[in-house]
């Protein structure tokens, strides 16, 4: 009996994901849907290629190139895309000085949820010394 090698299913995220991941992440059957994905005619492929200009630029930290990048945007026939570029326009300096920067507000985030964890589990049962007691000295 013969096995078939069958494509994950390709949903929004899927797609999305395979899109803007590092070539050097996927592996043999993701690098050829997204292959077969890049193949695609007209907005398809636009699409990718302002996303991927876009992830290459911001992974990079190339400032320089994002007034290209947002001209290439605007150009586009996507309204998406057009729409993003001119919000990104509107606030340009605070967008083009972000792009170098390195950081994750991944931990404060971290700590925000654990934070709106604990007072959902308590909700109705205690003021802000019990929050309070919890949060400083975790069990």
């Amino acid at each position: 009996m013969t096995t078939v090698a069958v494509d994950k299913p390709l949903t929004p995220s899927r797609a999305t994901w395979l899109v803007i991941r590092r070539e050097d992440k996927l592996n043999d059957d993701d690098k050829s849907q997204r292959a077969r994905l890049q193949a695609q005619e007209g907005a398809i492929a636009e699409a990718i290629a302002l996303t991927q200009g876009l992830t290459d630029l911001v992974r990079q930290r190339q400032p320089g190139q994002l007034a290209t990048w947002l001209e290439r945007a605007t150009a586009s026939g996507l309204q998406a895309f057009k729409s993003f570029a001119n919000g990104l326009r509107a606030d340009y300096e605070a967008v083009k000085a972000g792009v170098p920067l390195i950081g994750s507000a991944g931990p404060i985030e971290g700590q925000i949820n654990r934070l709106k964890m604990l007072k959902r589990q308590m909700y109705g049962r205690a003021g802000i010394g019990l929050l309070r007691q919890r949060v400083l000295r975790p069990p």
